[in-house]
């Protein structure tokens, strides 16, 4: 009965995660993003937006997603969190760029979709997901983007 459990298992794991992964097309694109606000929510700001002459935050240069048909994403330049991690959520089609991953305790997960078609890109960071509503936090960055190269 364990084994049957155990193989129930891993079908199940496997299925899961490829249901996470939706690569329509072969991408290499490099672009350049301008900050233009965030909205942060921790214990000094609640769900607070600023702007960037209110807040010190880089643009992001040379930011770069590459992904392979049928479930490969990776993303480059956004963060070191992202560089090194597996993501758990990739779509990539046309118009459309989604990824998600979180750290090997589930307390902190990074997501960012860009579309294609307007140059709008999303960045957003939580920390301690398990706590309570009050003690997440949230950090979700805006930027306008250009691309430099798009291979699609």
């Amino acid at each position: 009965m364990k084994k049957f459990l155990l193989i129930f298992f891993i079908i199940f794991s496997t299925k899961s995660l490829a249901n996470n992964t939706d690569i329509a097309f072969d991408v290499d694109i490099v672009m350049d993003c301008k900050f233009e606000k965030v909205i942060i929510n921790n214990s000094e700001y609640n769900y607070k937006t600023l702007l960037p002459d209110q807040i010190k935050r880089k643009d992001l240069k040379n930011l770069r997603f590459t992904s392979k048909k049928p479930d490969t994403l990776k993303v480059r330049k956004l963060s070191k969190f992202l560089n090194k991690a597996d993501l758990d959520l990739k779509i990539v089609n046309k118009d459309i760029i989604l990824i998600r991953a979180f750290d090997a305790k589930t307390n902190y997960s990074e997501s960012a979709v860009f579309t294609n078609k307007t140059g709008e890109f999303i960045h957003e960071i939580t920390r301690n997901i398990d706590a309570e509503e009050k003690e997440k936090e949230k950090d979700i960055a805006f930027y306008k983007c250009t691309i430099n190269n798009e291979n699609i």
